[in-house]
């Protein structure tokens, strides 16, 4: 069997084919992300073109949004403004005629790590995704919960000090709260200045506030950490782990794991393994 997977960002669209767990070379085409809707399609379109082929059973696609996830509408795409209700499902199978699965981006993140990452070994976790933003994908009992909107997982959106997590425990703290590049704080960091060792200080005690909440709500057997921030893990980890150790059930906190993800390509893997079981989402 042969799936293609294709994440949709703001600025690029990648895709590959997945053929008994095997990548093809990824892909990538530029999103004209203030395009309209039909020039950003075929923009899709292009590349999805260059990776049919008579082996192709379905086309998985990860997006920004929120999803409909049985009729395959996304709703008001980050960073694509023109993708205010679009029938990807619909275009896609006219188009090509396979089935076309759409989720979440956050989601196929964590289905990636399910399929071809850390999280194999484990029965539930959450896929927790850290960069500009906080989002989440959720395996309960080894399928993924998507909710009833495609809205799961929005911890980032929690209310949090006088904000919401997102704004503290994410790649926004640095501008936010210090009006500084967190690009140029990471390699500040790297080279050992004091300054930007304690704003990331500071950032692992939100991320660790965080991953408390996610704890007392899901209570996973691990959190596998992705995005950008991941890079950065050994400058907040120790204040980090600090806050969560202040966790009310500190039993727990004895089985309880935190695994970077190496996964390459994740969103690509990830969107392809919403091919591997129709049934997936509950």
């Amino acid at each position: 069997m042969a799936y293609i997977g294709i994440d949709l960002g703001g600025t690029n669209i990648r895709g590959a084919v997945v053929k008994d767990n095997v990548l093809s070379d990824v892909i990538s085409v530029r999103v004209s992300s203030s395009g309209t809707e039909q020039e950003v399609l075929e923009e899709l379109f292009q590349l999805t073109g260059q990776l049919i082929h008579e082996d192709v059973k379905a086309i998985g696609i990860g997006v920004p949004s929120v999803v409909d996830i049985e009729k395959g509408i996304v709703y008001d795409v980050q960073n694509i403004p023109s993708w205010k209700e679009v029938p990807l499902k619909k275009y896609l199978e006219e188009r090509y005629h396979v089935p076309v699965l759409v989720n979440n981006d956050a989601n196929c993140f964590a289905l990636g790590e399910k399929y071809f990452g850390q999280g194999g070994a484990y029965h539930s976790f959450i896929g927790l995704t850290i960069g500009t933003g906080m989002g989440a994908g959720i395996i309960i009992h080894d399928k993924l919960y998507a909710g009833s909107n495609c809205g799961s997982g929005e911890f980032g959106m929690v209310n949090y000090l006088d904000r919401y997590f997102e704004y503290y425990a994410s790649g926004q703290f640095f501008k936010n709260v210090y009006q500084a590049d967190g690009e140029e704080v990471f390699h500040n960091a790297k080279r050992g200045d004091r300054e930007a060792l304690k704003m990331f200080e500071e950032l692992g005690t939100h991320i660790g506030n965080a991953i408390k909440m996610i704890l007392y709500t899901y209570d996973p057997e691990t959190i596998i950490l992705g995005g950008s921030i991941k890079n950065a893990f050994p400058y907040y980890k120790e204040s980090m782990w600090k806050e969560i150790g202040s966790y009310v059930y500190p039993k727990s906190l004895e089985k309880f794991r935190i695994k970077i993800s190496s996964l390459k390509n994740s969103g690509v893997l990830g969107a392809a393994a919403l091919c591997y079981e129709k049934d997936l989402t509950v």
